[in-house]
C-alpha cells in the first residue's frame, strides 16, 4: 500500500474493519487477549489501564472482568471533553453509563495517581513496525500517554491493522510494544 496521510489511513482502516462482523472480530480477539494475559508486564502489574472496546476493536470486556476478579486494580478511560479524557476505577459491570461516543464508561470519581499505573493496554486504528500508533484522530491518547511515565504501554490490534509505516509527528506517542497476532 502506498503511503497515505493519516486521514486517508483512518478511512482505509475503517473499510478493512467493515469486512468483518462483530462476532468475527470477537473470535479473532481471543488469541490476542491470551497473549496479553501471558505478558510478563501484565502478570506483574497491580494497577492496569485497559479500555472498554468498541465493536470494531480488539474485544476487552471479558479481560476487564477477569483481571478485576483476580484482584488487580482496573482503570478505564472516560472522555470528558473534545480534547481530554480521564481515568476511572472499574468497580463492577453494573457501574457504567453510555457516553456520547457509544462507549460504556465507568461512573465515579477520576483516578489521578498516574505513577501507580504499571501496565496500559492501548487500542489504535493501526500500528506500525516502529510502534507508532494511529488513533481515531482526536488525540486523546497522545495527550494522555505522557502522564503514564511508569506504565508499560502495550498496543493491540488485529493483524490487518499492523502496517509497515504510519506517518508520525512529534506529538504522536509510541507504545513500547504491539501485539497484532495470536502467535
Amino acid at each position: 500500500m502506498k503511503q497515505l496521510d493519516k486521514k486517508s489511513l483512518r478511512k482505509e482502516m475503517r473499510m478493512r474493519k467493515k469486512q468483518y462482523s462483530t462476532e468475527e472480530l470477537i473470535k479473532e480477539s481471543h488469541p490476542l487477549i491470551q497473549r496479553v494475559l501471558d505478558h510478563p508486564h501484565l502478570q506483574n502489574a497491580k494497577t492496569i489501564l485497559l479500555y472498554n472496546s468498541l465493536p470494531d476493536e480488539v474485544y476487552t470486556h471479558d479481560l476487564i472482568r477477569q483481571l478485576h476478579n483476580e484482584g488487580k486494580t482496573i482503570l478505564l478511560p472516560v472522555v470528558i471533553s473534545d480534547t481530554e479524557m480521564e481515568l476511572r476505577l472499574y468497580k463492577d459491570s453494573e457501574s457504567f453509563e453510555t457516553s456520547s461516543y457509544g462507549i460504556l464508561e465507568p461512573t465515579g470519581e477520576a483516578f489521578t495517581d498516574f505513577s501507580s499505573i504499571e501496565f496500559a493496554l492501548i487500542p489504535g486504528m493501526a500500528f506500525d513496525d516502529e510502534c507508532n500508533r494511529l488513533g481515531r484522530g482526536k488525540g486523546y491518547y497522545d495527550r494522555f500517554l505522557p502522564l503514564l511515565k511508569e506504565a508499560y504501554k502495550l498496543g493491540i490490534c488485529f493483524p490487518f491493522q499492523l502496517l509497515k509505516n504510519i506517518p508520525a509527528e512529534e506529538t504522536d506517542i509510541k507504545v513500547d510494544e504491539c501485539i497484532s497476532s495470536g502467535l
